[in-house]
């Protein structure tokens, strides 16, 4: 096995593996034969006017045939795209993109200023996210040390944003140009998956590289960071701490 496919099995342990979402730019009733196989069901089919990547939702997919996905993920010929969990999950994410149809192919500088205070705000808490580029935002997850009820985590995560929201008005910026998603949505759970790490953006064709405190990591060393991420789990204990200052700070 690739070593890569073994660091995403492990990050992305506790997401369902039997469903998922492929992007690749393959299409035809051929192709569809051979995805198909072993009893895997397609949803449904997405065909990209733009031709960029087509979409294939999954269901029933083998665990041999899951690990043939993630091989082809980390070759960079699809994206493996996973769904959350119900009830809960001990991964989550905030999704930060601009807010914007016109802001061409890299973040705005609101949003780029936002990660950079919500990261902040996230390690002060004890709740160090793995901070991933993506298209014209970026993703920040977060690995826990057991599963949290998906409600709890869209609180956190929704008081988290307020906070970087708050922050940024008050240092006299537009946060109404940033806009933030939060995995898992428990109305989106199913609905909405997320790019793994590793992946290639549809659009630019960029290697999903890894903002550290010192800048945007090569590929080489996104996945070095990535493994080392791994040792940094959030303890429960942490996280309940972090969910008490967040109420404190953003009161009903």
């Amino acid at each position: 096995m690739d070593p890569r496919v073994a660091l995403l099995r492990e990050f992305y342990r506790g997401l369902p593996k039997d469903r998922a979402k492929l992007e690749t730019r393959a299409h035809g009733f051929a192709y569809l034969d051979r995805l198909l196989a072993d009893g895997m069901e397609l949803e449904y089919g997405e065909l990209t006017l733009s031709g960029v990547l087509h979409k294939y939702k999954l269901r029933r997919i083998p665990e041999r045939r899951m690990d043939e996905l993630l091989h082809a993920h980390v070759a960079q010929t699809c994206n493996v795209c996973l769904y959350f969990g119900e009830p809960a999950n001990d991964l989550f994410c905030f999704n930060l993109d601009n807010n914007e149809r016109d802001g061409g192919g890299a973040a705005n500088p609101e949003t780029e200023r936002a990660v950079r205070i919500l990261t902040e705000k996230l390690g002060a808490l004890g709740c160090e996210p793995l901070v991933v580029a993506s298209g014209r935002g970026y993703h920040l997850w977060g690995r826990l040390g057991g599963a949290v009820a998906n409600e709890r985590l869209y609180d956190f995560m929704l008081r988290a944003a307020v906070v970087t929201a708050a922050e940024l008005h008050r240092e006299g910026s537009d946060h109404h140009r940033v806009k933030f998603n939060f995995y898992p949505d428990p109305r989106t759970r199913d609905v909405v998956s997320l790019r793994l790490f590793g992946s290639v953006h549809a659009r630019n064709g960029v290697f999903s590289r890894v903002l550290a405190p010192d800048g945007l990591r090569d590929e080489a060393g996104s996945w070095e960071f990535f493994s080392a991420y791994l040792g940094r789990t959030i303890p429960l204990p942490a996280f309940e701490s972090a969910c008490r200052a967040l109420r404190e700070a953003t009161p009903a």
